[in-house]
């Protein structure tokens, strides 16, 4: 059996996967998603240096797991790529889901695509804190009025100290087994880091025809993806 341990990008926590969660466990894998400090249900917790790798590595410790997946989508690629490497040989697999990947001393804000001054003014502007975006800057991501709506109903603002972390990595990313799976709709090619990454031999790439959010609006088709890279 794979333990499969899910983390949402940035605003979302554990119930980002309720419509994930049930296709893994009826295929006979443990699933266990996970929330942050900071958001959702825990948006009390404070945040420091390194905070969310040792929210992931704590859960894997905590439940005893072995022969684990660890799924990283958007930001919080960053944070379970780090994690990855801590859990050793109790790792079967990382999989990041249009996700940001860690690169050693660099942090979210400082590999912003708009540049980290750009990031730092949104912060400066919502208190410090990563405000959720407005329902129309979903458009064009594949999710129904409905999918939309859920995912804000579940969101909270995000720590701006979780974003300003920088990674810390204790060898080469590629050197993990590792599975990127770009959704077509945010993007239609991997960034350049990730591009670099693929070339190796332990990173393959696979494609959703869908947006950035496909725990909501693909949730069979990633339960099928996810599966496969169980298999692996």
């Amino acid at each position: 059996m794979t333990d499969f341990v899910l983390v949402a990008g940035a605003w979302l926590g554990a119930r980002a996967w309720d419509d994930v969660v049930p296709g893994l466990r009826a295929a006979g894998h443990g699933v266990h998603p996970v929330t942050l400090s900071g958001v959702g249900e825990k948006r009390d917790r404070p945040v420091g240096r390194q905070t969310h790798v040792s929210d992931i590595v704590d859960e894997v410790d905590r439940l005893g797991l072995r022969d684990v997946v660890m799924v990283g989508h958007s930001y919080s690629g960053i944070p379970v790529g780090q994690a990855a490497e801590r859990i050793g040989d109790r790792l079967a697999r990382v999989v990041f889901v249009d996700a940001s990947v860690p690169s050693d001393g660099e942090s979210f804000v400082s590999t912003w695509w708009q540049g980290p001054a750009a990031m730092e003014a949104e912060l400066a502007g919502n208190g410090g804190s990563w405000a959720p975006p407005a329902a129309a800057e979903f458009e064009g991501q594949g999710l129904t009025d409905a999918q939309t709506a859920r995912l804000l109903s579940g969101a909270t603002p995000h720590p701006g100290a979780s974003l300003r972390d920088p990674a810390v990595l204790r060898g080469p990313l590629g050197e993990l087994p590792a599975t990127y799976v770009k959704c077509l709709l945010d993007g239609p090619e991997p960034s350049d880091d990730v591009a670099a990454l693929l070339t190796g031999e332990r990173w393959e790439l696979i494609t959703m025809d869908t947006g950035h959010w496909p725990m909501f609006s693909r949730p069979d088709e990633l339960v099928s993806v996810l599966n496969g890279t169980a298999a692996l």
